[in-house]
């Protein structure tokens, strides 16, 4: 079959690989239909080559149609149309039952003392083959894929898979409250979702920030009000305030992460690990790699007093510098975390099968091939052509 191999920082690759069998009595194997191309996957084109291997099948957002079942699988037969979350999680273990499906103790990456294995996402997360490709082998084929109807095209629900269950988690772990005002830091795929998901469950004000002005216009026409941080620069903290009666935002989503703007020092050692021996630079990005925190930064100073802050935005460093002081003193509550994605799907099938209130059928910019993904890559890193969300068809 051919799928997205990583060989290399900037070196994506489609090739011929061995298609994927059976290898347990609960997997299916799935025929890819549609695959994201997320933001996350931009850390493994740019950062994470310490824990990659040449070859290795990237991508973690797929959706297709059920080719072949384990003996042990009874929920789904050839033929039967599902969305792959990426989390790879059991669904049965102490922490799927709790509705933490990223820490499914079933699938957690001992080795590395991470989370959940996920698909298409390094050693760290298990090493697990991923789904830009024409196939993929699902573990917990009982558990794990969720089931859609046929007949909607692709595009109502091949984001079960990540964007609406992060954004979701993002917008909960936010605590807007109802009437209330969030500030989304970021409008890529998940922030613009997010901005979709608070307004929908009745946030008062949204405030989207971002710099680039394919995306601010993107989420001005949903509604949402835009400050440009080029236009702004240090002044953005004032702006916000300006608009939510001087005190800043009951909530502030950080959609950004490690790869926001304005920290050079950070962005520097970031790249100098890329410039080291495999090991070495693994053991310096787990043990005392940092990141650039200049989103997060701005989440704190801008989120009112006794207000919270929702991380959706992946940080990878482990000695990162908070601002401990200011966060006691505002009082500052702080939630982050790897989305679980089945814990939220009771609450997203409605929306995007009885209708399409958050509009997942126009949101993505791009639809390409599988063959031209390298291309995509670079484009979406670049933000060129207004490329906020691309998917791929094998």
């Amino acid at each position: 079959m051919k799928a997205l191999t990583w060989h290399g920082k900037r070196d994506v690759r489609v090739d011929s690989v061995p298609d994927p069998e059976i290898r347990d009595s609960t997997d299916v194997i799935v025929k890819v239909t549609t695959s994201g191309l997320c933001g996350s996957d931009l850390h493994l084109y740019e950062l994470f080559g310490p824990f990659l291997e040449p070859g290795d099948i990237l991508g973690h957002e797929p959706m297709g149609v059920v080719e072949e079942v384990g003996s042990e699988v009874t929920r789904l037969r050839p033929g039967d149309r599902v969305v792959v979350p990426f989390n790879v999680s059991c669904g049965t273990c102490f922490m799927c039952a709790q509705g933490l499906h990223s820490q499914c103790e079933t699938t957690q990456v001992h080795d590395h003392g991470k989370g959940a294995s996920l698909f298409g996402y390094t050693k760290l997360y298990g090493q697990v083959p991923g789904g830009q490709a024409e196939y993929l082998r699902v573990p917990f084929g009982n558990t794990l894929p969720i089931s859609v109807p046929d007949g909607p095209p692709d595009d109502r629900f091949v984001y079960l898979s990540d964007v609406l269950p992060t954004s979701w988690q993002a917008v909960e772990y936010a605590a807007v409250p109802p009437g209330g005002s969030v500030a989304v830091l970021g409008l890529g795929p998940i922030g613009d979702m997010c901005t979709r998901v608070a307004a929908h469950r009745g946030a008062g004000l949204v405030i989207g920030i971002d710099l680039v002005p394919e995306r601010l216009a993107r989420a001005g026409e949903h509604g949402v009000h835009t400050l440009d941080m080029e236009e702004y620069g240090d002044k953005i903290v004032d702006a916000v305030r300006d608009l939510t009666d001087g005190r800043g935002p009951d909530s502030v989503i950080d959609a950004v992460g490690m790869e926001a703007h304005g920290a050079p020092v950070a962005k520097g050692a970031q790249q100098m690990t890329t410039l080291l021996p495999g090991t070495l630079a693994a053991r310096m990005m787990e043990r005392v790699g940092i990141d650039c925190l200049s989103a997060l930064h701005l989440a704190i100073e801008l989120v009112r007093r006794g207000g919270t802050i929702s991380l959706s935005g992946v940080y990878g460093g482990m000695a990162d510098p908070m601002p401990l002081l200011t966060m006691f003193d505002k009082q500052v509550q702080l939630r982050m975390g790897q989305a679980n994605v089945w814990r939220w799907v009771d609450d997203l099938l409605p929306l995007v099968t009885d209708g399409d209130p958050l509009g997942v059928e126009q949101f993505a910019t791009h639809r390409v091939p599988l063959s031209e993904a390298p291309d995509a890559y670079e484009m979406f890193q670049k933000k060129r052509d207004g490329a906020v969300k691309v998917l791929f068809r094998p």
